[in-house]
């Protein structure tokens, strides 16, 4: 798991989102691969998983897109 900013055109940040892979939470039967959702972290998530993705660099980009 990694914490990564969301950043404007500009480079400001104005939140967080967390990258894992479906193995670091067994228990949510998701598919196999990387996810990405909004997340600070120590806080629960704000929203679904959005995945799965090939790769952590995958899902990094789709969450800054």
């Amino acid at each position: 798991m990694s914490y990564h900013p969301f950043s404007d055109e500009d480079g400001e940040e104005y939140g967080s989102f967390e990258v894992f892979q479906a193995s670091d939470y067994p228990e949510s039967a998701l598919d196999e691969g990387w996810y990405w959702w909004a997340c600070f972290p120590g806080c629960l998530p704000d929203g679904d998983p959005q995945g799965p993705y090939d790769s952590k660099e995958e899902a990094i980009n789709n969450a800054q897109s």
